[in-house]
């Protein structure tokens, strides 16, 4: 697919700007943070707001670029080239899983303190909504936030939280009425640094080893009234659509992911000699790659015309589900596969394909599960 068709001379300039950043002050540095199990987020927050990378789409008003959805897609694709998921799942939460809310329903107070400093790298932000007893049923959240004069007052846990014990602020959804329906709930941005917030314990997680991931603890947290973001009892409103930009932002990563995958198995089944002759010439590899290879562009087709979708301001609700579904079936096959084709080699954790392999498998669950992105498209497919 080519590159001239759908990204100008500026989009280019950022994809090389952001492949050398990716080059030189991240892919480095990954084997040590997978084993520390954290990367130093403000440190790379920083760099990053510095060169304009956290602010693709975002007002200059704020320190953002003021770019189109097609930067954004370089943007994610060049973050999909990151030898590991922590990282880029660590940004993104930054760009388009915290951040869009505020962004596009907060006030300027909201923008000025918490959009600007995020942009800049100064901040580093979370989104607090999943619940021990509430994942993809985002209605079960039991976490209340009470009003009392000028403040909200919170109690309650969040877990699975990436980025949670680095987090400066979250963008948190919680219940403030017990009245029936999705108009019970509000969101807010959260300071961390408030009384009453605490990290129960960092996560231990399969894979995404190099994100950290946190479950949290409110007790009588103090929210100003001011941290409420858009209208109260619209919060869950505000997230749906919230989460329209986290599921997107999968796509081109995977894709991306995807294809370094069988490029990176291509060259050891050209080297590994099995019976006298390289592996890549077993037929059986090579039409399995070449069924991922075609799957790989049709995701990232799907993608591009999600895209244009969204420069129109046309809802792509189903299309980003479709995306989602698909970029979470084909990472789990080719991350399987290609370990795989890679024999007992690919067992061992130090191997890039085993990383892979443990990363690859939360698309299919996190930001919403598959079956979830099943019903949506069912829902949203006129029947």
């Amino acid at each position: 697919m080519s590159e001239a068709l759908y990204f100008n001379k500026e989009h280019q300039m950022i994809r090389s700007a952001i492949r050398d950043f990716v080059d030189r002050q991240i892919n480095p540095f990954v084997d040590e943070w997978e084993e520390k199990g954290i990367a130093p987020l403000h440190e790379l927050f920083k760099k990053m707001g510095d060169l304009g990378f956290l602010g693709i789409r975002y007002d200059p008003k704020y320190g953002g670029m003021g770019m189109d959805y097609w930067a954004e897609t370089v943007f994610l694709e060049e973050i999909g080239r990151i030898i590991c998921g922590g990282i880029p799942m660590a940004i993104a939460v930054q760009t388009n899983m915290a951040t869009p809310a505020i962004a596009e329903f907060g006030s300027d107070y909201l923008k000025e303190k918490y959009l600007a400093p995020s942009i800049a790298g100064d901040l580093v932000a979370a989104i607090a909504v999943t619940e021990p007893d509430a994942g993809s049923d985002v209605g079960a959240i039991k976490s209340f936030a009470k009003k009392q004069g000028d403040h909200y007052i919170l109690n309650g846990s969040k877990t699975y939280i990436t980025n949670g014990t680095q987090a400066d602020y979250l963008t948190l959804l919680a219940r403030t009425s017990d009245d029936p329906g999705y108009h019970c709930f509000s969101l807010f941005v959260v300071d961390t640094n408030l009384p009453g917030f605490f990290v129960s314990k960092k996560l231990d997680k399969l894979g995404m080893r190099s994100s950290d991931t946190a479950e949290l603890y409110f007790d009588n947290l103090k929210i100003p009234a001011e941290n409420l973001i858009g209208i109260e009892g619209e919060g869950f409103i505000h997230q749906m659509q919230q989460f329209q930009h986290e599921r997107f932002s999968a796509l081109p990563m995977a894709y991306i992911g995807a294809k370094r995958m069988v490029d990176q198995t291509v060259e050891y089944l050209k080297g590994r000699v099995v019976f006298g002759k390289p592996l890549i010439t077993k037929q059986v590899l090579r039409h399995r790659i070449a069924d991922w290879l075609t799957e790989i562009e049709a995701l990232k087709a799907l993608t591009y015309h999600i895209v244009r979708l969204k420069q129109a301001g046309q809802d792509a609700t189903k299309e980003i589900s479709m995306g989602k579904l698909l970029a979470g079936r084909l990472l789990c096959q080719v991350s399987d596969g290609c370990l795989q084709m890679h024999g007992g080699l690919g067992f061992m954790n130090e191997m890039w394909v085993s990383r892979a392999y443990r990363d690859s498998r939360l698309i299919a669950i996190g930001g919403g599960a598959n079956e979830v992105m099943s019903e949506v498209i069912f829902r949203t497919s006129g029947y």
